[in-house]
């Protein structure tokens, strides 16, 4: 069910990431443009694009696959630390996004991608995961805290114009 992502699912991938990028404008219209004028989805990324990230080993995509089609993904990045002033060499999994497709939300599928990218995270031999949550994203910060996720540091704002 869970594999690396291949070429032929980026309709699929983009399917997934208006989706998400639906739920960032719904919560954050002052930061996420929404829609195209026509009704479709804004694109995060080109085909072109995600062809590239799919083929580069440094950023792994998984996509839940239900037998030609995805349901869900895991865009992830290798971040390493190496001879730094002042941090500790580390190796970290990256969880850049995941999305579940809306049909499909409460059936298991992020727990599994999520699980699947931990254990892909400590057989590459990295030290902890990462990402980032958009706290008005309630229902994505209450997941990855079932998952075991603490706060790493906290990124605030002030908003100066109403």
């Amino acid at each position: 069910m869970i594999r690396p992502a291949r070429a032929e699912d980026i309709p699929h991938l983009h399917r997934l990431l208006g989706q998400v990028e639906l739920i960032h404008h719904e919560g954050r219209p002052d930061i996420f443009k929404g829609p195209d004028p026509d009704g479709s989805p804004r694109r995060k990324y080109s085909d072109d694009e995600l062809a590239l990230i799919l083929k580069d080993e440094s950023t792994p995509v998984f996509v839940y696959d239900t037998g030609g089609y995805v349901v869900g993904y895991a865009f992830t990045a290798f971040k390493q630390v190496k001879d730094d002033n002042i941090l500790v060499d580390s190796k970290t999994l990256y969880i850049d996004d995941i999305c579940i497709d809306e049909t499909a939300r409460g059936a298991g599928v992020g727990r599994a991608l999520y699980e699947y990218a931990e254990e892909f995270a400590r057989k590459n031999g990295c030290c902890r995961v990462e990402l980032r949550v958009w706290t008005m994203n309630e229902p994505a910060l209450s997941f990855y805290q079932k998952m075991g996720m603490k706060p790493l540091y906290i990124y605030m704002e002030k908003q100066l114009r109403e």
